[in-house]
């Protein structure tokens, strides 16, 4: 079982040296300040994450479900079904919800029967979970937040039934995982006060698909569709119909963003098809607002005849794991993306992007909530989407930065989650072909080219300034596709057998330069560990080779977006196209693209074109898997015709 044989390999392999939880040695990891004890009265929601049943055999059903010739292929799970049979019992529930009655707390039941919500205040979850809960505030960015100054201890009476609690730690945990093109010495990309159409008038000809634009930094879903033939779909009328697609966001969004986009570039869709699911009373419209924007125009663009269900929760406490468990126990979606993470030794370290201690865990924090969550989805045939991340193959530099002064943190070889979870597609990224010139001062240096699609890193651009203008100009490092092994997730049985899949790699360790202490070790990772290979399938993720999108809270028409982001959304909406061309929804994508490489390779009946050049920082692109590209980027046309055979394992 997946989930056992991770605890017993990381137990013997993962050595944790972290502060003992006092607030003083926690927050000078990352300048937050202790303000005290919060007040009792001030009210709080905590999700219980609550034990599966029966996992091995959840685990065996799911794998029949997307494999040809079984007994249960294609027969997927009613929600109500997977409660029954993989949920807490109704005596465990009962059990639970009497207790917390008891405390003075209310709590409301998911549908699927893994996980309990809970409303009281933090004096109560204080004395339930035997913890003292502070407030803190970031020095840099001057919020407060509140998380657990000591351990959090599950009560006897729970400990039988519930996995883990979240959502003491209100500080915000994920990221975003949108890049734009870099503000660079001589040259910054400004956001354009054009719409789209003045951009789509100015289009090349001969792009292919009427809605590309065929300019890098300005392309739309129509050069998707032109990348990755998926015109072949729409020419045999397959838009989506029929198909509901979710997204998942930390931040809310103006739905007439979404309308404006596919009209401007001359796109004809589904009308009224936006339906918004406000989870834990929404997320706000903020800095990540132009993410769901994206989310929407990219997936509801390639699947023009979709639903599009938005699920939005707060980015703090347990708003992601609340959002994703009712998008999947709505069981209305047929897929579902999401363009947030974190690093995933943040999760299962029990470490917080803002240095205080986030101990609101029994386990392994959200990425065992996460996993219950994934396996529900599969059950049920609900396709699961997640960006792979955007800092290369160093998952904690964009979070933490990196260097050698004091306050600085090494950068070890890491990946993102959820995206690192064995039952979702990781979606890493890639640069399209295309020629470019960098100018500083006024002075523009040579033209260089990208001849073949690539692994998306951007040691390109730091070549090309380092060469041509000197060092220290910029420091790209390590913007670029997210890839790499779990250290957390064992090796999937779908990856066991495919060229390509490593280990992790040795002598990498998370270390703090305590402007006092010195070089300090929170976490040293294991070395040699067969882990989980990310990302699985990779598209145009490169803001130099990016997108245009609408966002009212940037400002109206963007240019020159890009990231992991955009790719997550785009399988999404292919998947929604698959599954109209299916008439069934597709399932969990991983079994049968990797068997479909492995018996197919590349070539001309391919689903995938391989990724041979390129780097993200650390892994280059191959002729087979690699984890700067994973697969490598779809020919959906033939993904498709494949997926109609039936070919059996």
């Amino acid at each position: 079982m997946l989930a056992k044989f991770h605890r017993t390999t990381l137990a013997a392999s993962l050595t944790l040296i972290l502060a003992t939880a006092t607030s003083a040695s926690a927050a000078s990891m990352k300048n937050s300040v202790d303000m005290g004890l919060t007040a009792a009265s001030q009210p709080a929601n905590v999700t219980l994450v609550l034990k599966l049943h029966n996992q091995a055999d959840l685990e065996t059903f799911i794998q029949q479900t997307v494999t040809p010739g079984s007994a249960n292929f294609q027969k997927f799970l009613s929600t109500d079904e997977f409660a029954n049979k993989y949920g807490a019992t109704s005596q465990e529930i009962a059990k639970v919800q009497a207790y917390l009655a008891k405390q003075g707390l209310t709590s409301t039941v998911m549908a699927n029967h893994l996980g309990v919500q809970v409303s009281g205040t933090l004096g109560q979850f204080s004395k339930v979970f035997s913890a003292q809960i502070h407030n803190y505030k970031s020095r840099a960015t001057g919020k407060t937040f509140h998380s657990p100054a000591t351990h959090v201890v599950l009560p006897s009476e729970l400990a039988d039934t519930v996995v883990l609690a979240t959502g003491l730690n209100t500080d915000k945990k994920y990221l975003s995982h949108r890049v734009s093109t870099p503000k660079l010495a001589g040259q910054s990309v400004q956001a354009s006060k054009l719409s789209a159409a003045t951009v789509m008038a100015a289009k090349k000809p001969g792009s292919g698909n009427p809605t590309a634009s065929g300019t890098p930094g300005d392309y739309t879903v129509g050069d998707v569709a032109n990348f990755y033939d998926v015109n072949p779909l729409y020419e045999r009328g397959v838009t989506g119909q029929g198909s509901t697609v979710a997204i998942v966001t930390l931040s809310n969004f103006v739905p007439a963003d979404a309308e404006t986009y596919w009209t401007d570039i001359g796109l004809v869709t589904k009308k009224n098809r936006i339906t918004q699911v406000h989870v834990d009373g929404g997320g706000a419209l903020d800095d990540g607002s132009g993410e769901t924007s994206l989310d929407v125009e990219q997936s509801g663009g390639l699947a023009p005849s979709a639903k599009i269900i938005v699920y939005d929760a707060p980015n703090a406490g347990n708003g992601f794991v609340d959002a994703f468990a009712q998008a999947v126990s709505d069981n209305k979606a047929d897929s579902i993306s999401t363009s947030w993470g974190s690093p995933e030794i943040f999760n299962f370290a029990a470490l917080n992007v803002d240095g205080a201690k986030d101990t609101d865990t029994t386990d392994a924090g959200d990425l065992v909530a996460f996993h219950e969550i994934f396996m529900e989805a599969a059950a049920q045939g609900q396709s699961v989407f997640v960006a792979a991340g955007d800092s290369g193959a160093y998952d904690t530099v964009r979070s933490l930065g990196v260097g050698t002064d004091p306050g600085d943190f090494t950068g070890p070889l890491t990946v993102d989650s959820p995206a690192s979870d064995p039952y979702v597609t990781a979606a890493g990224g890639t640069t399209v072909p295309f020629t470019y010139a960098f100018k500083v001062s006024g002075v523009v240096g040579p033209k260089a080219s990208i001849t073949q699609e690539s692994v998306w890193g951007w040691d390109y651009i730091q070549n090309y300034f380092d060469t041509n203008f000197g060092s220290g100009i910029v420091d790209v490092f390590s913007t670029g596709g997210g890839g790499g092994v779990s250290v957390y997730w064992p090796t999937p049985f779908y990856q066991q057998f495919t060229n390509g899949i490593q280990k992790s790699e040795a002598k990498q360790s998370l270390v703090y330069n305590d402007p006092t202490a010195g070089p300090t070790t929170y976490l040293k990772l294991p070395a040699h560990f067969a882990g989980r290979n990310v990302p699985d399938i990779s598209l145009n993720a490169d803001p130099e080779t990016g997108y245009i999108l609408i966002s009212s809270v940037d400002g109206g028409l963007v240019e020159g977006e890009g990231g992991t982001s955009f790719v997550a959304p785009q399988l999404n909406g292919i998947s929604a196209l698959l599954t109209q061309s299916l008439g069934h929804r597709v399932g969990q994508w991983n079994p049968r693209i990797y068997l479909l490489q492995n018996i197919f390779r590349y070539g001309k009946y391919s689903a995938f074109n391989s990724v041979n050049a390129g780097d993200n920082w650390f892994y280059q692109g191959k002729p087979h898997f690699t984890p700067g590209a994973g697969i490598g980027t779809l020919d959906v046309a033939n993904l498709d015709s494949l997926l109609k055979l039936g070919l059996h394992y």
